[in-house]
């Protein structure tokens, strides 16, 4: 049994190079046989788009902002509304109370309310018969009030680290207490989610982990010793500048160590500079936004991938590289240590400090033994836990239940092993 379709996937940005684990969850479910159509609230610059698998996903994406611009388009949304005032009333009282305090908040929540109007009338025309939401903040906030207004039931995958540090100007708990069900990405999430919630809500929070497609990222355990790759946006959370100093640090004893940066972001241009007044030059390469296909590759290439982030919820690029058969060095934040297992997967070391995370470069570096052995035990775990084909079954159980109450939700995962 699959369930009621057509159902829409909204995320503030669809499709763009940071969150592909949404394509991929979405072509999973696809392929289990759920008609799954999608939203972005903006239109993502076509820059962000890595591959043609993107730029046919973005072809076919309802773009909720540009609806909402057209006066005649958010009229006649406005005029359907009205069909349903009790609904409308709930939806705007909603958007009121749940506002962050001041005239900007409210301001900004109206502006939510609007494009939720404009969302609703397009499901309704859709036929839509479930909304789901990832990064629960403002599209999160469009989601619950569309759901409010249109009666169609949704849900979200809740992420993290971000909504975490503000839940009450994003009302998480609002929207817990509304949603048929909740996805948390982590046991760290679904922690949270508890810590900002009713206990009357707790059992709708549901570990449903981000995955990958294990078969795209096989290859040969191991890989090159002083080859090091970085994958992610060049912004502060990433921690990029502690790893650049850690690498000239790690470089005094490995001089032949060389770093790759995947990926773009607000802070590029600085992270040059440190990586030039470090002394770096050619040992480090930036290579900007690439594609799946790309990122395997470089993967195959690499010996070690690196994360230094100051703060994560359970981040997809460790999940590719433990696939691709390669170590990797992480801090242990968030939901880090639900994958990644000290001196068994990788090396897990506090955050921003260059110190250690020179020393483990260093340790792994060097020990191509070691460093085959972790890309072994990796690849089994995200195997086991992390396949993009199984958790999308897990979310499709999630739906089928929310759709027909008399059906089990699947069951709670069991504890990972010491």
């Amino acid at each position: 049994m699959t369930a009621r379709g057509p159902v829409l996937w909204l995320t503030g940005e669809y499709p763009r190079a940071t969150d592909t684990f949404i394509q991929r969850e979405v072509a999973a479910l696809r392929a289990l046989g759920l008609a799954v159509e999608t939203a972005s609230v903006r239109r993502t610059d076509p820059a962000h788009h890595a591959g043609a698998e993107q730029k046919a996903e973005a072809a076919g994406t309802f773009h909720l902002l540009e609806a909402t611009l057209r006066p005649t388009r958010l009229l006649r949304a406005a005029l359907a509304a009205l069909r349903h005032p009790r609904r409308l009333a709930r939806a705007a009282r909603l958007a009121w109370r749940c506002a962050p305090g001041g005239l900007r908040g409210r301001a900004y929540n109206m502006v939510y309310l609007a494009e939720a109007l404009v969302l609703a009338a397009h499901m309704r025309a859709r036929g839509i018969t479930h909304l789901h939401n990832h990064i629960a903040t403002s599209s999160g906030t469009v989601a619950m009030l569309a759901s409010e207004a249109s009666g169609i039931p949704h849900s979200f995958t809740l992420h993290g680290p971000d909504i975490f540090f503000a839940p009450e100007r994003w009302a998480l708990g609002d929207k817990i207490a509304r949603a048929a069900f909740v996805c948390c990405i982590s046991d760290f999430a679904r922690a949270q989610a508890m810590l900002f919630s009713e206990p009357a809500h707790w059992d709708r929070l549901h570990v449903v982990h981000c995955g990958v497609d294990p078969v795209r990222y096989a290859g040969p355990p191991g890989g090159p010793d002083d080859r090091l790759l970085f994958v992610g946006r060049l912004a502060a959370v990433k921690g990029v500048p502690v790893l650049l100093q850690a690498l000239a640090a790690a470089r005094r004893d490995r001089p032949g160590l060389r770093l790759d940066l995947v990926g773009d972001g607000p802070e590029r241009a600085a992270i040059e500079r440190l990586a030039a007044a470090l002394g770096l030059g050619e040992a480090v390469r930036f290579h900007g936004y690439l594609g799946q296909a790309e990122v395997a590759r470089m993967l195959a290439e690499t010996g070690t991938l690196v994360l230094p982030s100051f703060a994560e919820g359970v981040p997809v690029v460790l999940m590719e590289a433990m696939a691709a058969g390669r170590p990797v060095i992480a801090t242990r934040v968030g939901g880090v240590a639900e994958l990644v297992r000290h001196d068994e997967t990788g090396l897990l070391v506090a955050p921003g400090d260059p110190a250690a995370l020179a020393e483990a470069i260093g340790a792994l570096s060097g020990d191509a033994e070691r460093r085959a052995a972790m890309g072994r035990t990796g690849r089994a775990k995200v195997a086991a836990g992390f396949d993009a084909r199984q958790e999308a079954a897990r979310l499709l159980t999630l739906l089928q239940a929310a759709q027909d109450p008399a059906l089990p939700r699947p069951p709670r995962r069991p504890e990972p092993a010491a």
